[in-house]
């Protein structure tokens, strides 16, 4: 069984077709979907979506695009919407430098929210960097991050070999998108090998970054296994075993998740 760590199901180019959807991830062995928030006001679609499906959980976040828009979020806000069945996890969050979408001082002060949530519930972050490596680190040093809390994963990520490496050291999963099958991603699937069997995770951040054969269409969590396939060629795995790796790494991060679909 795969397990597509980071999606956005109550996307409309998903949330229209979402039976087609599952079911084509279903015969791709895709068995378990995390729906991410970008916005708190989503929750109530997301709760919607995870309580209608065994098999999807969502998470409770403000994506660092937003923060201007919405408001950098209470901790006590998180922490009540965390407190539903389905709500493994907290973010997406983090730093984007590239779009900068939201004012910079902003982002990292709804980042330090999310982290105190964590704190609090010890659910694991969903940490999305865009060039903020530097900035992200320091946060994240400052807050006392370190590999006893276990504190989560860099989804999508597309950084630097220094950035994995840090990340790694402070506890952090890495979680590889259709990126890493990209013609011009040689130095993402070199740093791809440096990954530790036992952090990596994989990811299609449906419905973007579609993953070769299908980039420029809309992703979707079946396509995850394109992604799973390339990481099995760099690591020189079969397929089977890197599902199998990512889907028990995917367990021991997301505790929160019902030990009935541990069936890997």
């Amino acid at each position: 069984m795969l397990v597509d760590s980071h999606c956005h199901l109550n996307n409309t180019k998903l949330k229209e077709r979402l039976p087609t959807v599952l079911k084509s991830a279903r015969q791709h062995n895709v068995g378990l979907m995390l729906t991410i928030s970008t916005a708190l006001d989503e929750a109530p679609e997301l709760e919607s979506i995870s309580s209608a499906y065994d098999n999807i959980y969502h998470t409770i976040g403000v994506h660092p695009h937003e923060v201007d828009t919405h408001g950098v979020p209470e901790t006590s806000t998180l922490l009540k919407l965390l407190s539903h069945q389905k709500a493994a996890g907290i973010g997406e969050t983090g730093l984007d430098y590239y779009y900068e979408h939201s004012h910079r001082e902003n982002q990292k002060e709804s980042f330090r929210r999310h982290i105190h949530a964590m704190k609090e519930t010890g659910l694991p972050l969903i940490i999305h960097a865009r060039d903020a490596e530097e900035d992200l680190l320091s946060i994240l040093k400052e807050e006392k991050m370190d590999q006893t809390h276990q504190p989560g994963v860099i989804h999508c990520f597309s950084g630097t070999r220094r950035f994995a490496e840090e990340t790694l050291n402070l506890g952090f999963y890495i979680s590889f998108s259709g990126i890493i099958t990209f013609k011009n991603a040689e130095n993402l699937r070199e740093t791809a090998k440096i990954v530790p069997l036992d952090r990596l995770l994989v990811e299609t951040d449906a419905p973007y970054l579609a993953p070769i054969p299908h980039r420029g269409k809309c992703n979707e969590p079946a396509y995850v296994v394109h992604t799973a396939e390339k990481l099995a060629e760099l690591k020189d795995l079969p397929l089977k075993e890197i599902a199998r790796i990512t889907t028990k790494n995917f367990f021991a991060l997301f505790t929160k998740v019902n030990q009935e679909h541990k069936k890997i």
